[in-house]
């Protein structure tokens, strides 16, 4: 969990480092955590920070949050650069998502799109019937099936009364075996027990299936958004008790579930933190975007209060979030 939380904010605060010195701004300090510090050492002119609690961190720049005169200072670079140092640092938590995604689909694999049986439930309807691994699945009640998808919507065409005929091919032979199903509440769908097989990707397709996923994440968690600020559903927000919580669920389903989560969790910081509410990376990219239309710069120590202010908003709807957390855990 732990190490979940650092990969976050490492690859947040990292992308807003690495443009920040692309830009030849002044870091001063680079910080993993918070509270007590439990080591720290000095680079050529940033001072590096591990602290206790792993709930954030920092890169504090010169000229970040006040005025300065020196060339090297925030404040003194072009909006356009200003832009870049803010929009890095959500940029890269998108980047660490595909990166994540990447590794899943080639080191790990992937469900195959093929018909063929890799997994079959215990106790299900499949296995009763004596459906095994390797099967080919040829039709459904008489619906020709041509790959895995072809499976759940002939299932719920069929007719489920008793059981659906699932003529399969094993080993060369055809065979028709008798497939009680079961209504999946979770899923929604009825179901026949069985899973495809997984295969490895090559790195070309483990990256396109890598970006695929990171936009369908992205996309379906702005439709989340959209629709909780609107009304539509349920404003449910998860904090770190929650997400402790999920993650030690997905502990126990392995590996490949548990890098889903961490990209999952990589694409919510960076969409969060292109929301544009004070103290957040969005708030200051709309700020730097007027400051350029009006070509005049805003006051440091103001943007300062207004994030200072926004930081202590966003710190109480942390603690009611936990404190919400806590509830749904004790009920």
């Amino acid at each position: 969990m732990i190490l979940i939380f650092c990969l976050l904010v490492v690859s947040h605060e990292f992308g807003h480092f690495i443009a920040a010195k692309a830009c030849n701004v002044y870091v001063t300090d680079f910080s993993i955590g918070m509270g007590p510090k439990l080591a720290a050492w000095k680079g050529k002119e940033t001072q590096y920070t591990i602290r206790l609690l792993p709930i954030g961190g920092w890169c504090k720049m010169v000229g970040e949050e006040e005025t300065s005169d020196d060339p090297r200072a925030f404040n003194m670079k072009p909006v356009w650069q200003k832009m870049l140092i803010v929009f890095a640092g959500p940029f890269m938590n998108f980047l660490m998502a595909i990166l994540l995604f990447i590794v899943v689909f080639m080191m790990i694999g992937s469900y195959s799109t093929a018909n063929q049986v890799g997994e079959v439930t215990e106790n299900s309807g499949a296995a009763q019937a004596g459906l095994q691994r390797g099967d080919y699945i040829v039709s459904i009640d008489g619906e020709i099936v041509e790959e895995w998808a072809d499976i759940a919507p002939a299932v719920e065409k069929a007719d489920k009364t008793d059981y659906v005929e699932v003529q399969v091919e094993r080993n060369g032979q055809l065979m028709t075996l008798n497939v009680t199903p079961y209504y999946d509440q979770e899923a929604g769908g009825w179901k026949l027990g069985i899973m495809p097989m997984e295969e490895r990707q090559n790195l070309f397709a483990a990256i396109s299936l890598g970006v695929r996923q990171s936009v369908e994440f992205t996309r379906l968690l702005i439709l989340a958004l959209v629709q909780m600020f609107s009304g539509q559903i349920p404003f449910d927000v998860a904090g770190p008790v929650a997400i402790v919580s999920v993650v030690d669920q997905a502990a126990s389903n392995g590996l490949q579930t548990i890098l889903l989560l961490t990209g999952y969790l990589c694409i919510n910081l960076g969409i969060v933190n292109l929301l544009p509410f004070p103290a957040l990376d969005g708030c200051q990219l709309l700020l730097f975007a007027i400051e350029g239309v009006r070509r005049k710069p805003f006051d440091r120590n103001k943007i300062g209060m207004v994030n200072f202010i926004g930081l202590a908003v966003l710190m109480g709807l942390m603690v009611l979030i936990t404190y919400r957390d806590i509830i749904r855990l004790l009920e």
